[in-house]
């Protein structure tokens, strides 16, 4: 009983040293970003990666879950008479939820861990090492584009995905279920707000980008030096990010509601 009380308080303190070596690794990232020169080629070189590579793959996953929203709500709906109010409840549960946590998802699963593998390969290969004994600090030079690159293009996916939602529930509610457009739309217009629907949804995907940008960044950094210490660190930002998404997005809706 005694050895496991030790182990678990062992394991406690290691997730609490860990914890406080991710936020500062953190805050040497802003620090970094105060720090001249701003790494422009590097950081349009991620955005590129991260941004660019993923648009197909958001449009893809918009248009398709937007066809299920308008089929499901569709039928959901007809129920109780109220199919009218499709495009509030399209708008409202695409905007406030489903874009920016799918879009979350979806680009912690591509890019995330291509970032994490990426920077895991350099300490493999001892480029990281290389760019100290130059004088050069990784941070600013290799983790700070790529972290602050996903933080800049997740509310900018999460908005195309959002829009090719709302237009893939639009084929299927009134060029395949005969719903009248107007009232489509009309229904989206009225329900949807700037400060409660719109600018929550860019708030959510913003956090999201800075959580996944120091998540996928530091198990890159941190990872161990061989191929399956890599291996390990691109599973735990997948799954790691993909956790404190949903949590960021309960923690995010409740005070938002408050």
């Amino acid at each position: 009983m005694m050895n496991r009380i030790r182990k678990l308080g062992a394991d406690s303190l290691g997730q609490v040293e860990e914890i406080g070596e991710v936020v500062r690794f953190g805050g040497r990232i802003l620090l970094a970003t105060t720090r001249p020169p701003f790494r422009w080629r590097s950081f349009m070189a991620a955005v590129f990666d991260s941004g660019v590579l993923s648009v197909a793959l958001i449009c893809a996953s918009g248009i398709t879950v937007g066809f299920v929203l308008g089929l499901q709500l569709y039928n959901t709906l007809a129920r109780f008479g109220a199919e009218d109010s499709l495009g509030t409840a399209v708008g409202l549960s695409l905007i406030r939820e489903l874009g920016p946590v799918l879009t979350g998802l979806l680009v912690t699963g591509r890019a995330g861990s291509a970032i994490t593998a990426e920077i895991g390969a350099m300490r493999i290969s001892q480029q990281l090492d290389g760019l100290r004994m130059m004088a050069i600090d990784p941070i600013h030079f290799i983790v700070m584009p790529r972290a602050t690159a996903l933080a800049f293009v997740m509310p900018l996916l999460s908005a195309i995905f959002v829009a090719l939602g709302i237009s893939g529930a639009y084929l299927i509610g009134v060029e395949l279920l005969g719903l009248d457009g107007g009232s489509y739309l009309a229904g989206l217009e009225s329900a949807v707000e700037f400060r409660a629907d719109v600018l929550q949804s860019l708030v959510k995907s913003l956090i999201f980008g800075l959580l996944l940008g120091l998540i996928a960044t530091w198990r890159g950094y941190s990872c161990e030096p061989h191929s399956a210490g890599v291996s390990r660190a691109t599973t735990s930002t997948v799954v790691t990010a993909s956790i404190c998404i949903l949590l960021a997005d309960y923690l995010l809706t409740a005070l938002w509601s408050v």
